[in-house]
């Protein structure tokens, strides 16, 4: 949904409510993961984007601020089986401040043409997920697809009860990476017709790309931990 006012007239606070805080590199330490949920509670993010496995250590640092956590599952590559998908889920929203769990679609079955078997392992993830009080992010991880094959899986977000569509997984290799550009967020954005929110993620490096994503309607980034001072003009 377009915001009523530009992105360049919000303040530092309304600009922060749209970024998850991206702390998802595997070869973060603990201390690595503590001080950048502390970082993301301060700047006020939406939220910190974690892998499940730090949901404990991470809850201390959240609770009691408006910034909540958003777990991964079954991240980067979205190759488990729908009941193991489902199992990790209800095991991340046993806590109480996750806000939205993201899930990376099965693009492959996708691309083969497995529309029913990729729609019915989103719908119960959406289901695992809404029996938890959460919402299910999809990732389609975009730089890997055909602008056809983005189509198709919009539409079959859409079709889902999943409550996002989501761009990248930002781990994505062997391709040419443009992430959350302008022009897949104004082909989503066509084929969505706002019955989804979207989540933009990959390559938002640029105050000027982060704030032109926001003036076209976006609702939120997944930032990476060295560009959020960029696009918050942090000096």
């Amino acid at each position: 949904m377009k915001p009523e006012k530009l992105a360049v007239e919000m303040s530092r606070e309304e600009l922060a409510e749209y970024i998850d805080y991206s702390v998802l590199k595997p070869e973060f330490t603990v201390d690595d993961i503590i001080r950048l949920t502390k970082d993301g509670v301060e700047l006020g993010c939406a939220t910190v984007c974690i892998n499940p496995v730090y949901i404990p250590i991470c809850e201390p640092y959240v609770e009691g601020s408006k910034t909540l956590l958003c777990p991964v599952v079954d991240f980067p590559f979205g190759l488990s089986s729908t009941k193991s998908r489902v199992e990790q889920i209800k095991e991340a929203g046993t806590s109480k401040l996750i806000k939205e769990i993201d899930i990376v679609m099965n693009y492959g079955k996708l691309r083969s043409g497995l529309y029913d078997e990729v729609l019915e392992d989103l719908n119960a993830c959406a289901k695992a997920c809404h029996e938890c009080g959460c919402e299910l992010k999809v990732i389609m991880e975009t730089d890997a697809l055909s602008k056809e094959e983005i189509k198709k899986a919009c539409e079959l977000i859409i079709e889902s009860e999943a409550d996002w569509i989501k761009t990248s997984t930002g781990f994505l290799t062997g391709y040419e990476l443009k992430g959350a550009s302008v022009e897949v967020i104004e082909l989503i954005n066509e084929i969505n017709q706002g019955k989804k929110k979207v989540k933009g993620a990959g390559c938002i490096r640029t105050r000027e790309h982060f704030l032109k994503l926001i003036d076209m309607g976006i609702d939120r980034m997944g930032i990476g931990y060295k560009s959020v001072p960029v696009v918050l003009d942090i000096k």
